[in-house]
């Protein structure tokens, strides 16, 4: 599982892939700082992305983001509209219902960057293509694949370590659970049902059993 400093080299190397490597920074960040699934980051629209408004001289603050569709890959001659994408309900949620997710500081200025340099985006999309249109899977894929090369080493090159890009939504995932949040919330966040959560992490919670001690010993000695 990549740590922080790792996800930031990753992220500074795909900026470097030319011609798409700018765009999709923010694209593997919000899996990485959001957990947000590839199908859903391509169908990340605009108005799904709230940031918060800033006063003269503030730093970046938390944000969020808000989305009820996610667009997995079909390819063309299995959607009625011949495109490469379908638009679907969220994944293990009923049609209609939605999801929101936090976006920490670091992901809001990534954002906001995003946001001014590559506006207008076709159907309102945050991420798209160089030509315009949807973003090919290959695209992000072959920019994911050098970006590794770049930036870690040949022995992690060859390993499992973040390998796929959605082994950064693990990563996020993981790093929330590590962090202490409550399962029920991480599984909100995530958009799993907590059995399926506590299943698929389970080694993120085993072992917090100190942490866990020490949080109930604080509150216990403030009354």
């Amino acid at each position: 599982m990549i740590n922080h400093a790792q996800a930031r080299q990753l992220l500074d190397a795909v900026r470097e892939q030319q011609p798409s490597g700018p765009r999709l920074v923010a694209f593997f960040a919000v899996m990485y700082y959001a957990g947000l699934r590839p199908e859903e980051a391509v169908n990340l629209r605009i108005d799904n992305v709230i940031l918060p408004e800033l006063e003269e001289g503030e730093e970046e603050g938390w944000g969020e983001l808000h989305f009820r569709k996610a667009a997995p890959y079909a390819g063309r001659e299995w959607t009625d509209a011949r495109t490469i994408r379908e638009e679907r309900s969220l994944k293990h949620r009923p049609d209609g219902h939605s999801r929101t997710v936090p976006t920490p500081p670091a992901l809001t200025v990534i954002l906001r960057a995003h946001l001014t340099d590559f506006p207008n985006g076709p159907d309102n999309r945050v991420f798209f293509g160089v030509r315009g249109n949807e973003l090919p899977n290959i695209t992000y894929r072959r920019a994911w694949s050098a970006a590794r090369m770049q930036a870690l080493s040949l022995a992690q090159v060859d390993s499992a370590l973040a390998k796929r890009p959605y082994d950064l939504r693990h990563a996020c995932v993981s790093t929330w659970l590590n962090a202490g949040v409550p399962a029920t919330q991480v599984a909100l966040w995530a958009g799993h049902s907590v059995e399926v959560l506590l299943r698929i992490y389970a080694k993120c919670v085993t072992g917090q059993d100190a942490i866990a001690r020490q949080r109930i010993a604080e509150a216990l000695a403030a009354h």
